[in-house]
């Protein structure tokens, strides 16, 4: 195996996730580091936010990561050889109102890795740009739908449900002015 240092985020993110498995901890790839993986690297996210399945006491997660030279400082697990850090953010899955179940498997050389859909990445940062009018995660969705098969009709459902459909609306009109390669202004 590659050294630490040499390891991508994706490659990281499947051996810390296979580490984990093998101690009995399942965890979900999600947040920014999946924008990372699914533009292609177009937003580049130093964080890997992995949703345990079900609760682990932190005291075991210290103990696991620690066999991998990893190490507890604040709220974050980081290693001398990578500028990436491991955060746990509080479970359940989900996104607005809604659990997200809908979770692929990626495989690298250094692993395997469950990791949120493309459409589920976009609903989780359309969810920033709904709620706190985040920019970014705005451009980030575009991002990811841009460059990869979403479920453009479940995108739409949950943002319905969600008393977004203007904001969606915004969202559908910048993408399709991306995908065609037109300037658009969304204010």
């Amino acid at each position: 195996m590659k050294k630490i240092s040499e390891l991508d985020l994706k490659e990281l993110g499947a051996y810390i996730s296979t580490h984990l498995k093998k101690c009995g901890i399942d965890v979900i790839l999600t947040g920014g580091s999946c924008v990372s993986i699914y533009s292609e690297n177009r937003y580049v996210s130093m964080d890997l936010d992995f949703v345990e399945k079900s609760y682990t006491k932190r005291k075991d997660l210290v103990r696991c990561l620690s066999r991998i030279d990893f190490y507890e400082e604040n709220r974050y697990f980081k290693h001398s050889e990578t500028d990436y850090v491991i955060e746990f953010p509080p479970g359940p899955l989900s996104v607005g109102g809604e659990p997200i179940e809908d979770i692929i498997k990626l495989h690298t050389d250094t692993g395997d890795m469950r990791i949120i859909s493309p459409t589920e990445c976009v609903k989780d940062r359309l969810a920033s740009y709904y709620f706190w009018n985040d920019m970014q995660c705005f451009e980030q969705a575009i991002l990811v739908a841009k460059f990869n098969e979403i479920n453009i009709n479940e995108v739409k459902r949950w943002s319905v449900k969600e008393g977004e459909e203007e904001k969606y609306e915004i969202f559908q009109r910048k993408l399709k002015c991306e995908i065609e390669g037109n300037n658009y202004d969304i204010l």
